[in-house]
């Protein structure tokens, strides 16, 4: 009976060892990056700040320097700290996602390994293509819009010049992101739904119509009040949830010539018996 006793926490020991060392894996990942991240902080800085040189062009004002501020001494520390955060997450997510799988993936069957994979892999490059889409596109347009309202001065007008802080400069396009990258899970999660059996795709076509208005609100809620990034934020969320109804509805078929391939082998492995 003792012996019984012993053997039961074991597993749950064993499980929590593991968890021990795969979090070690991912903290030491992050921690290495970080340090990586933080040396280059002023290097990746200036990257970011690109797109606010090419908005700068964008309103004809390429004659003028590109200038940010900070207003209090430790500011711009700190803000090299959340770059550094920012990048070392970019660059430890393989590790990190990779740390997550081996400690899930024993729990799962072999089908569920094969299904699970490919969404892994997916969440990634789908989280990078909105970020690039956010680097390349709507940051610049973002930036140019601002500085559309700068007032040159002159007679009876005070000149008026966009010098955003390293701050909040940051801020901004971070939030653009995360936000766009998050949106650009929906083919992800709506594809772990339809797989898990909580909704189908003639449920998310159904919901349509109230989907389009949550993500205009989604998109008021995460990007700066400006039309330009609200619009172009909710209009490819509403392109992805139409990709998620079509995956859905892929989804659903080859499950269905699954199905039939099943029962087709379980009719003839049945026939000889009827034989017999």
């Amino acid at each position: 009976m003792s012996g019984d006793l012993d053997d039961k926490p074991q597993p749950l020991i064993e499980h929590l060892i593991e968890l021990r060392q795969r979090l070690l894996w991912a903290v030491g990942a992050f921690f290495v990056a970080f340090l990586v991240c933080f040396y280059f902080a002023k290097q990746l800085f200036n990257l970011l700040v690109l797109p606010f040189k090419w908005a700068v062009e964008w309103a004809g004002l390429s004659h003028r320097n590109v200038e940010l501020i900070y207003t209090a001494p430790q500011e711009f520390f700190f803000t090299q700290i959340k770059v550094a955060m920012f990048g070392a997450l970019v660059i430890a997510f393989p590790v990190i996602a990779q740390q997550i799988y081996k400690f899930v993936a024993p729990g799962l069957y072999k089908n569920e390994r094969a299904a699970f994979l490919p969404f892994l892999i997916a969440s990634p490059i789908l989280f990078l293509i909105g970020a690039a889409l956010v680097y390349f596109f709507f940051t610049p347009m973002v930036m140019w819009f601002f500085l559309a309202m700068e007032q040159g001065g002159g007679e009876g007008q005070v000149s008026i010049q966009l010098l955003p802080k390293v701050s909040e400069y940051l801020s901004l396009i971070m939030s653009l992101i995360f936000a766009f990258g998050l949106v650009f899970q929906l083919p992800v999660i709506s594809s772990l739904l339809v797989r898990s059996g909580f909704i189908d795709s003639k449920a998310l076509a159904d919901k349509r119509k109230y989907a389009i208005v949550i993500a205009f609100v989604v998109a008021a809620v995460l990007t700066p009040p400006d039309p330009v990034s609200q619009i172009g934020l909710a209009l490819p969320a509403i392109l992805l949830y139409e990709i998620s109804i079509y995956t859905a509805r892929l989804i659903e078929r080859q499950r269905a010539r699954a199905s039939e391939a099943q029962d087709a082998e379980n009719e003839v492995v049945a026939t000889p018996d009827k034989a017999d």
